[in-house]
């Protein structure tokens, strides 16, 4: 397991998580669809969230279980609050300060076929 920390576009939002990058997952679903983020899956144990709190906006759509959060002043998807395993966070990878993807296995989950 290896720290990373991450944030927002403005910074107005940080955080640090813990993983050691079993898989990246892209989701179909018609908000990842949008947002066309790479994510990694993080137990909310290997989740902290540093700074920012007040400035993330909640949304929530269709079984409104999954929350996705966003920047309020820049409007960056940091990660969301996963709605098959909600003690689990969705972090976009793209936010972590200093990581390259590149060679990690991608695995497309298929969110637009669930209930």
């Amino acid at each position: 397991m290896q720290s990373y920390q991450g944030s927002c576009h403005c910074g107005a939002v940080r955080f640090e998580i813990e993983t050691d990058f079993p898989e990246l997952t892209m989701c179909d679903c018609s908000i990842c669809r949008r947002k066309n983020a790479l994510m990694v899956k993080v137990h909310e144990s290997r989740f902290k969230l540093l700074a920012g709190a007040e400035s993330l906006s909640d949304y929530q759509f269709h079984s409104h279980t999954a929350h996705h959060y966003f920047c309020k002043t820049c409007g960056i998807y940091p990660f969301h609050r996963k709605r098959v395993t909600p003690d689990n966070f969705g972090i976009n990878v793209y936010c972590l300060e200093n990581f390259d993807p590149a060679g990690i296995p991608v695995r497309q989950a298929t969110g637009a076929a669930m209930p």
